[in-house]
Order: C-alpha cells, then sequence, then structure tokens
C-alpha cells in the first residue's frame, strides 16, 4: 500500500469512528474507537487534514481539544451514495410510505454515517401483548380477509398439510434464497420430490433446502407441542442449522459467545443470561398475543433483533412467523418474489433504528403475494377427505408399517385387513383400505418424511414393490 493510500486509510478509519460516536472526542478516545496505535502528533496531523477538507471540526485547546465529525461529511456521504434502482432491489417494486422511506434511507448510507448501538431490552419490555401491538386494527382485518380459506374449520393445521407438497418447495426455495442460496425452484423442486441434488452447488446449499423441509414438516405435524416455547423453537433451529455451524453442540442452543451483523452498526447482546431471559420473554408474549398476523410479525422482528442462536436466526423467525398461520388454518406465508434486499433493510431498521416501519411494509407486501398463491392452489384443490382426516394417524401408521414389512403388492389386501381389524368401523374400512392404497402407489423419496419412513427402508420396499420378482 502507497504512503498516501495508508494516510487516506487511517483517516477513514478516523471519520468511522466519529461518525459512529456521533460526539466530540479527545485523540486518545478516537485511537481507541478506531483500533489505531498511531503516535499522537500523527493523530493531530490527521485531524488537521480532515479538518481543513471540511470533515471534521474541533473545540477547545490545547489538551482540552476534543474532534466530532462534520455533518457537510454526513450529508455529503448520504447525497454520494449509489441510488438503488427498483431492479436492484429484486424484480418486484414496493410502494413505501414516508416512514418506510426515512428508515430505507438512512440504512442505505455508509456504515461510517450511521450510529454504533447495542441491543436495546426495553424495545422488548416495553411491548405489552394484546395491548401494545405492531400492525394496526386495519391492516391485521385485511391480513385475516386475504388468508382465511375453507379450512378453518377443521382441526389445526389441516390446511398446510393439504398443500404440503407445495408449500415444502415454495417455502424452503423462498426462504434459503434470502440468504443467498443459488438453488432454481426448479433444482429445489427436483430436491424435495427426488431426492435429487441440482450439479454443480455448494454442498451447503443443499443441506440448507433439505433442512427447511425437515423443519416445514416438523411444523405441519399435529401435535401439540408445536407452539412459542422452547421445545419448539430450539428444535426449529436443530432442523435449519442440522450440518451448517461450525459446532454441532450449536445447534438447538443458545449462545454463549458474540456476534456481529454483516453491513450493519448493530451489534447484539452478548451476556448469555440477558440472551435466556429474553429469549424466554419474547416466547412468553408471543404466546399470549391473541392475534396471528400479530404473532407472526412479532416474532419476525423479535428473533433476529435478538440473535438468540450462533447463526440461522433468521430463518428461524421466517419459519416460526407460520406457527399461529399453519394452526389456525390461515394461508401460509412462504415468501414468493420478496426482493432481498429490501428485505435486509427491514431488519436493518429494526437492529439500528428499533423502527418497524419499513419491515412491517416487506411483511404485509409479502404475504399478500403468498396469500394470492395459495388461493389460486387452494381452488385447484377441493375439500379435504373427511374419512382420511378421521383415520389420518391410523392411515400414516399402516402405510409405514407396510413399507418396513416389505409388504408388496401380492401381499397388500391380507396384510391390511389384519393391520386394521378393530381400528376401523365395518362399514369405512373398504373406503380406510383404498386411502392406504392410494398412499402406497403415490409414495416416492420426496413424501416419505411425512409417514416417517427411513430413506433406506423406502429404497428397498420400493424395489420390490416396482419389480415384484425382485423383492
Amino acid at each position: 500500500m502507497s504512503k498516501r493510500s495508508e494516510i487516506q486509510l487511517e483517516k477513514d478509519q478516523i471519520l468511522a469512528a466519529l461518525a459512529a460516536e456521533s460526539r466530540y472526542m479527545t485523540p486518545k478516545e478516537i485511537m481507541q474507537s478506531a483500533g489505531l496505535t498511531l503516535k499522537s502528533h500523527i493523530v493531530r496531523d490527521r485531524l488537521k487534514e480532515l479538518i481543513n477538507e471540511g470533515n471534521a471540526s474541533r473545540k477547545g485547546a490545547a489538551k482540552g481539544t476534543k474532534y466530532t465529525i462534520t455533518k457537510a461529511y454526513v450529508t455529503a456521504a448520504l447525497s454520494a451514495r449509489p441510488k438503488i434502482k427498483a431492479e436492484d432491489r429484486g424484480q418486484v417494486t414496493v410502494q413505501l410510505p414516508e416512514s418506510a422511506q426515512k428508515v430505507q434511507e438512512y440504512v442505505s448510507a455508509p456504515l461510517t454515517s450511521r450510529h454504533n448501538v447495542g441491543y436495546k431490552r426495553e424495545f422488548l419490555d416495553r411491548y405489552q401483548p394484546n395491548r401494545s401491538s405492531y400492525l394496526t386494527a386495519e391492516e391485521k382485518e385485511a391480513l385475516q380477509n386475504l388468508g382465511q380459506v375453507d379450512d378453518q374449520v377443521q382441526p389445526a393445521g389441516t390446511y398446510a398439510r393439504k398443500i404440503l407438497n407445495r408449500l415444502l418447495i415454495d417455502l424452503s426455495f423462498n426462504s434459503s434464497r434470502l440468504e443467498g442460496n443459488t438453488y432454481s425452484l426448479l433444482d429445489t423442486e427436483r430436491l424435495i420430490q427426488d431426492g435429487t441434488p441440482a450439479a454443480g452447488k455448494d454442498p451447503q446449499e443443499t443441506q440448507m433446502i433439505l433442512n427447511h423441509k425437515g423443519a416445514i414438516e416438523f411444523l405441519t405435524e399435529p401435535v401439540d407441542q408445536v407452539g412459542f416455547n422452547r421445545f419448539t423453537i430450539t428444535n426449529l433451529h436443530a432442523y435449519l442449522s442440522e450440518n451448517l455451524l461450525g459446532n454441532p453442540a450449536a445447534e438447538g442452543r443458545l449462545r454463549t459467545i458474540p456476534v456481529e451483523i454483516g453491513q450493519s452498526v448493530y451489534m447484539p447482546a452478548a451476556i448469555p443470561q440477558l440472551i435466556e431471559e429474553c429469549f424466554d420473554s419474547i416466547l412468553s408474549k408471543a404466546d399470549e398475543i391473541q392475534d396471528p398476523f400479530e404473532q407472526a410479525f412479532f416474532v419476525s422482528v423479535q428473533i433476529p433483533y435478538l440473535q438468540p442462536f450462533e447463526d440461522v436466526n433468521k430463518r428461524v423467525s421466517r419459519l416460526a412467523a407460520n406457527i399461529p398461520l399453519f394452526s389456525q388454518n390461515f394461508c401460509p406465508m412462504s415468501f414468493t418474489d420478496v426482493p432481498k434486499r429490501l428485505y435486509i433493510e427491514g431488519l436493518l431498521g429494526v437492529y439500528e433504528l428499533n423502527d418497524i416501519s419499513l419491515f412491517k411494509e416487506v411483511f404485509k407486501w409479502a404475504y399478500r403475494r403468498s396469500a394470492s398463491r395459495y388461493k389460486v392452489i387452494q381452488e385447484s384443490l377441493g375439500v379435504p377427505d373427511p374419512l382420511y382426516l378421521k383415520y389420518r394417524d391410523v392411515i400414516k401408521q399402516t402405510v409405514r408399517h407396510m413399507v418396513e414389512s416389505r409388504t408388496y403388492k401380492s401381499g397388500v389386501s391380507e396384510k391390511l385387513n389384519q393391520l386394521l381389524d378393530g381400528k376401523v368401523s365395518a362399514k369405512e374400512l373398504s373406503e380406510v383400505i383404498n386411502a392406504v392404497e392410494r398412499d402406497l402407489i403415490s409414495l416416492h423419496e420426496g413424501n416419505i418424511a411425512r409417514f416417517n419412513i427411513r430413506l433406506d427402508d423406502f429404497r428397498q420396499w420400493s424395489t420390490g414393490w416396482q419389480n415384484p420378482g425382485k423383492g
């Protein structure tokens, strides 16, 4: 590096320190904040040059002299930043109110012109479930109207399970895309349905998709434990982070180490006890909230803000936002077409300003997009079979048994009558047998997880099912 470049770098570091503190500072304070180890007379020389350039100012005299960044520098930095085109944010344009535009303007500015901030517990503490609200009454009503489907009178999770094959692909693809995953939608479909990884992709990208698949299936299982509790959220993290963290022991555990946010001046909490307390508070408050969309948005804001895990926090929040939507049979939120950059800017507004304005617009837009997609799918699905709903667990257990016991086509009829005897009423037996046979015929590697069937068992059974002579 040339001497001139080295001097400019030192001046940039000094400006960054002044911008982060936004106050008058002594040369010693500036050096500590900037991480510099320069001699005192060199620091004064750099500060003098910055004053002459109009980027810094000072007050006091002799040993009492202090320095700060000038408003002129900040203004120039803001006006000089690259203008973000709509196409750079994604293929869609989101209309933003003035409050959201101001947040976007702030978080789009250079890091040197934004103030360093830490985790503020009061942002969580001042939220009181069912008294506080991030969404207005009108916004909640609009989202509920968008998300209503015919299955809302059915048992919890019925609608999500009904569209599960499509949901697995959409949500896995879009949530992974927001993390920079380069799998295409078709690549994702092949991986989830056929278990075939895309050629030339990083193994981590393949693992990320498969982790989403497992996590979504976990959330859509009809079990009482799924909700805003430690069991659900820590296991959700374990599903999503499997084989992706440097430390396998961190999968499903709250972090005990500091983390940083890339391209942000926000520093999350680093004290394990504080993380534990705030994590429990988030879950407790979320569980108390009565409106499902307020629940979804609350966890979308607070989980990433706390960063309770070493990594994969945003993925956890995106899937956790679907918990109340699944349980109350609303259209799910798959983040279809959400512009990655706009999504990140919305979260930066939460991190650095505790301002939800921009992120709320992204959330509402994302749900409108998702709901319209699943309404179209809903129209093509028809009404769920009430008999299948009644005997769902029996049917799944029977299908799994048939595979694990290597029962092939010639032995199906006799075996089904044995297995279902006493579990199904006589007048419904033939219909349940038909339902089991339909599931057996439809089995493939992309849907066996619903039946808790191991891949090795399925492959061995499939060979005999497709080729009776080789079974």
